[in-house]
């Protein structure tokens, strides 16, 4: 077996050390690192549910030293607020759906940590997340995303905007087990994050009022919730508060004629106008979506036939995808050579993707990622921009 040199990213959760102590016993040169992504760490509450703070780090620290390998602290702190935090606020003031792990995972640790480790002499990052690598069929040597063997714990979909080359220099060492397992053996080691509760909520919202931080950062910027008719129902503080499909907290003091729940159905910032309606009217069978990466086939010259997930830990649909190749930026790897390619024909924001449900979904937002697969494995991902409701309500 080739000793890989390898650099664990050691949130303080229990999946990053069993992770770090799993490529150590592979025979790997391990070193931890932690990422410390708070400009201001010390405002962040002892117990926050998230994985950015003093406790986090000094766990992590105890883990390393409990496996024995070396332990360093990066501060990330600015790169994550510019290419996470900033994205996060920006995104939904463009009435958006940003999802904050995804984007950490493209931009952070995927992105600037492999960058700064491969400079430094590994060969791989290795993370405790719930996915698999698995070979390309066909293709010797390559290998490709797919879904943890706990359905409940995959996060094959926040890994779905990793390029070939980013996969190429990963580690999973958890995809084959269950989160149940991992705390068995957790304790097994004398980790003493063996029981600590998984993170939750946005990590660098501690209180998890996600529509109070927004506030900070926007300010009010009062609009008007309205029907479908385009009846005014109330009044709000920023439509960057709501998301596509919620229903709870929209501060209506009057119910619909017909006694049934209303849920967001579009929002529109430049207006401040927040449309809501019945359920129904949020099924959507038309999507379109952009900057697709491709990291488990070439672009589709045809169209495709797949599964798209739409949401995290989100029901999986089966679609037809078909991908606008006069606009695709991407990069791509040739399953015959190997050879990875980046770039290509740039037209707009970088390439379309349309994609056709074969049964409505619900909850489709601009700004979250479609993911697709084949099976268990991913294919590819976009960003999804645009989607069309099946029936217009009267």
């Amino acid at each position: 077996m080739t000793t890989l040199r390898v650099l664990a990213a050691m949130s303080g959760g229990v999946d990053s050390a069993v992770a770090a102590a799993r490529a150590a016993d592979g025979g790997h040169d391990v070193t931890g690192v932690h990422l410390a992504l708070s400009r201001n760490p010390s405002s962040y509450r002892t117990g926050a549910r998230g994985c950015c703070t003093l406790e986090d780090a000094r766990d992590a620290r105890r883990a390393a030293d409990v496996i024995g390998i070396p332990f360093y602290v990066w501060d990330m702190a600015e790169r994550f607020h510019a290419d996470v935090v900033q994205d996060f606020v920006e995104e939904y003031a463009r009435g958006n759906t940003p999802n904050p792990c995804l984007r950490c995972n493209e931009k952070i640790k995927f992105a600037a940590v492999l960058d700064r480790a491969v400079a430094l002499g590994f060969d791989a990052v290795c993370t405790g997340h719930h996915a698999r690598l698995e070979p390309v069929p066909g293709a010797a040597g390559l290998t490709r995303l797919a879904r943890s063997i706990d359905s409940a714990k995959d996060q094959s979909y926040v890994l779905g905007v990793l390029t070939g080359d980013q996969l190429s220099r990963a580690m999973f060492p958890l995809g084959d087990s269950t989160k149940d397992q991992v705390r068995r053996e957790a304790a097994d080691r004398g980790l003493g994050v063996a029981d600590k509760p998984d993170s939750h909520d946005v990590c660098f919202i501690a209180d998890g009022d996600t529509r109070g931080f927004l506030r900070g950062q926007l300010g009010s910027a009062p609009g008007e919730i309205v029907g479908t008719d385009g009846a005014v129902l109330g009044q709000h503080d920023g439509s960057y508060g709501f998301t596509i499909g919620q229903r709870k907290g929209l501060g209506l003091d009057r119910p619909a004629a017909d006694g049934r729940p209303r849920f967001v159905l579009s929002i529109e910032p430049a207006s401040r106008t927040v449309t809501v309606g019945p359920a129904e009217a949020l099924d959507v069978l038309e999507i379109e979506a952009r900057r697709p990466v491709w990291s488990g086939c070439q672009p589709p010259e045809g169209p495709l036939d797949c599964l798209v997930q739409l949401r995290a830990h989100g029901e999986v649909y089966p679609a037809v995808c078909t991908v606008d190749l006069t606009t695709v930026d991407l990069t791509t790897v040739d399953l015959t050579t190997g050879e990875l390619t980046t770039g290509g024909l740039t037209t707009g924001d970088g390439g379309l993707v349309r994609i056709s449900l074969r049964e409505p979904a619900r909850g489709v937002a601009p700004g979250q990622a479609a993911v697709f697969y084949d099976g268990d494995a991913v294919l590819g991902s976009a960003t999804i921009s645009r989607a069309d409701r099946a029936v217009t309500p009267g």
